[in-house]
Formats: C-alpha cells, sequence, structure tokens
C-alpha cells in the first residue's frame, strides 16, 4: 500500500503560516523553518504584550488624572479616594478623558468631591 502524506493539508498550513509572516525581514518571510519559529514566538510576544497594553494604558490614565487634579491642589490619591467615598463611579478611562478633553466637566467633578 502507498504511503499516504496528505500533501494538500500540508501545503495548506505552510501557506498559512507563510502568509501569516510576510513582510518580516530576511529569512523570516520565505524560508519554511525560520518562518516557523518566528510565527510562534510572534505569538508569544501578542499574548505578552495584550496584558502589558492593560498595564500601560492604566498607568497612562493615572498620570493624566493626576495632572488634572494638581491643577486644582489636590494629589490624584485624595482625588481617587474622595471619589469613592462620594461613591462616584466613574473608571480611569473616563476621568482621563474628561481632563485632557473636557476641562470644565472635570473641575465639576473635582468641586464635586472637595
Amino acid at each position: 500500500m502507498p504511503r499516504s502524506v496528505n500533501a494538500v493539508a500540508s501545503r495548506a498550513r505552510r501557506k498559512k503560516i507563510l502568509k501569516a509572516v510576510k513582510g518580516q525581514f530576511g529569512r523570516r518571510k520565505n524560508v519554511w523553518t525560520v518562518a516557523k519559529n518566528a510565527y510562534e514566538k510572534g505569538g508569544v510576544y501578542a499574548y505578552r504584550d495584550r496584558k502589558t497594553k492593560k498595564r500601560n494604558f492604566r498607568a497612562l490614565w493615572i498620570t493624566r488624572i493626576n495632572a488634572g487634579t494638581r491643577e486644582y491642589g489636590m494629589s490624584y490619591s485624595v482625588f481617587m479616594g474622595k471619589l469613592h467615598a462620594r461613591n462616584i463611579e466613574l473608571d480611569r478611562k473616563v476621568l482621563a478623558d474628561l481632563a485632557l478633553n473636557n476641562p470644565t466637566a472635570f473641575k465639576a467633578i473635582v468641586d464635586l468631591v472637595k
């Protein structure tokens, strides 16, 4: 009985990965073993950095809120503490957006918690 290797599926699998690494530098884009390693490593980086992105944005929002509250003589930690004490349910993303794009609304919130 002849050996069956299913070349159609193997070729399709290789084409899928080579298409995913298209545009990379050097042999990473056209040599199967190098491309496969680059694809797998890229997946590891993507998984890791989806978590890191959340961390980075939270730090950015905190920085923006802190800068906004300092204009009115209050620190970030005091502001957030008073916000929670008043049961105002605004998250950091919304507060940072208000501090940056709508200073009058942000000032109203700061005056409310003072």
